[in-house]
């Protein structure tokens, strides 16, 4: 800490943080608005149908994310099987994949005329489909499978964790007293994983409250698509803002059992200790089993998907490969690059402030900023225009007392708005990255630099940047990856004849002409990549 540090870093620092926290104020004070017309007649006819399923479909995703992970977690951390090895970070891939590219693939193919039909009804020589029953893909069960392959590895991961840190000891002792392989797993690995599983749920049931885009393939009724069909469709923001206040009630409720999930974990981890001697060696019944599993894992939620995708880019290569193509690229790296370039300048002032200030308050902006990245994109596209509207009403309305035509919607007709909205989304990453490069440089080279006479900007400049750079770097690449593939704040937020690549694939997903879109599609899946090979590499360094 630098005693003696101005107010002026710390006003810095709150000022920042008002800026990024003002879409949630805006938000909730619109939410309190009365809006009698449209707000009444949702609550009165279809609001209670959107919450339930969308209530509903986070308990199935939950419960089908938990059954697809745990048994593959527990297998890669307690077990050795052939290629064990490399399914531990193969089985991450599927979070790469957007589950609406998935929903489209998997509609293709068992939809009543995809191939699957098809070839079912020449084998049984069915006519119609009264002769046989066959489930509807487009349904809130198909919504909730499609988003369970593509959010598991939220819970593996955890679940894997939590299964590597048990401690040995514990395990040895089951085996003395005669428990089987499956006994130890059922009565004490999975007891004693389930804060880490909570934690995982809670993060699989955010995610899937925040989908907007499969729901809306499917057209099955959430909150998500009604945020997004009131603004749309009737034009009320106020109303939009009260649905979206419904959806933040559950998001931080979903938050709150993280937080407490959470703190139990950590008295769990002090027991950790695991050795690569201590898995069990499968039979080759048994390892076959454990392959066969993870590979049809793997194969459902992300080889099929990609390679669909690979197969359609290849037939539709020259309709793909147009201008459209490389001017909606364009988009999307501007977007990206500013947003990434924005949250890290920002990001560096406020951990800078938290680093050196002598003020405990001054924690608080950092720590206010990064609650946007809780935000679903529908939520946080109302939370944005609220306050833009505002301005750009303000603006117009002094344009009109001095006699003059007013510009219109200066801020909401603009990129501003989106690369607003990514900001305050996105900042949380990059401020996580910095804090965790900070913990690393000893408080020690601060207290040496001010007592060699170096001012607190010169300490910045000359100390903290070069020694930042690896934890700046990975930051930046997160926010920009992360920007490229945002899609709800981008539909509700982009100017008119605007598009990135998230929008321009999701144009085609709706219009059932995904072939047309592949190219663009792999481009966001391979972007979506990049995160997972840095977030492997950590936790191998961390191993």
């Amino acid at each position: 800490m630098i005693l003696g540090l101005t107010r002026g870093w710390s006003l810095t620092g709150y000022f920042i943080a008002v800026i990024l926290i003002l879409p949630l104020i805006a938000l909730i004070v619109q939410s309190t608005l009365p809006d009698e017309a449209v707000f009444s007649h949702l609550f009165n006819t279809v609001l209670p149908t959107y919450i339930a399923n969308s209530l509903l479909l986070m308990l199935l995703v939950g419960l089908g994310s938990l059954l697809l992970a745990i048994p593959a977690a527990w297998v890669i951390a307690r077990c050795d099987f052939p290629f064990r090895r490399y399914f531990q970070w193969l089985l991450l891939l599927p979070l790469a994949m957007p589950a609406y590219i998935v929903a489209y693939v998997y509609t293709d193919m068992l939809d009543y005329a995809g191939p699957v039909q098809r070839t079912l009804r020449d084998w049984f020589e069915w006519q119609s489909p009264h002769d046989y029953y066959f489930p509807a893909i487009r349904s809130l069960g198909g919504a909730a499978i499609i988003l369970s392959l593509v959010l598991f590895p939220y819970i593996y991961l955890l679940a894997r964790t939590a299964f590597m840190e048990q401690s040995s000891s514990l395990l040895y002792a089951s085996r003395v007293m005669g428990c089987s392989p499956w006994r130890s797993f059922w009565r004490l690995s999975l007891p004693m994983a389930r804060p880490a599983l909570a934690v995982g749920v809670a993060l699989v049931a955010m995610e899937t409250a925040a989908d907007f885009a499969t729901v809306s393939y499917f057209a099955v009724p959430t909150l998500t698509t009604a945020v997004y069909d009131t603004w749309l469709g009737y034009g009320s923001l106020t109303a939009a803002a009260k649905l979206s206040a419904i959806m933040l009630l559950v998001v931080f409720s979903m938050i709150g059992v993280e937080r407490f999930a959470r703190r139990k974990q950590q008295l769990f981890q002090k027991q950790s200790s695991f050795n690569e001697a201590d898995r069990y060696v499968l039979s080759s019944t048994k390892a076959w089993i454990a392959l066969g599993y993870c590979t049809l894992l793997l194969f459902l939620a992300f080889l099929l998907p990609f390679t669909v995708l690979c197969v359609y880019a290849i037939d539709y290569f020259n309709e793909s490969w147009d201008t459209r193509f490389w001017q909606y690229s364009l988009n999307s790296l501007y977007i990206a690059a500013i947003v990434s370039a924005v949250c890290m300048l920002l990001s560096l002032i406020l951990m800078f402030v938290r680093r050196v200030s002598p003020r405990k308050s001054d924690y608080l902006p950092s720590r206010l900023s990064s609650t946007g990245y809780a935000l679903p994109g529908t939520v946080l596209a109302i939370g944005v225009l609220v306050p833009l509207t505002f301005i750009d009403f303000a603006i117009n309305d002094v344009y009109d007392w001095l006699g003059e035509r007013g510009p219109g919607l200066l801020l909401t007709g603009s990129v501003f708005a989106l690369i607003f909205a990514f900001c305050v989304r996105f900042i949380a990453i990059s401020i996580g990255s910095l804090e965790n490069s900070y913990k690393r440089i000893s408080p020690s080279l601060d207290m040496a630099c001010i007592t060699l006479g170096q001012t607190p900007l010169q300490l910045l400049w000359r100390v903290h940047l070069p020694l930042l750079r690896k934890g700046i770097f990975a930051g930046a690449l997160l926010v920009f990856i992360e920007s490229m593939k945002e899609l709800p704040a981008a539909l509700l937020l982009r100017p008119i004849g605007f598009e990135n690549l998230a929008t321009y694939v999701f144009q085609f997903v709706s219009d059932e002409k995904l072939e047309h879109g592949a190219l663009a599609a792999i481009v966001i899946v391979l972007v979506g990549l990049v995160p997972l090979i840095y977030l492997n590499r950590s936790l191998e360094q961390q191993g």
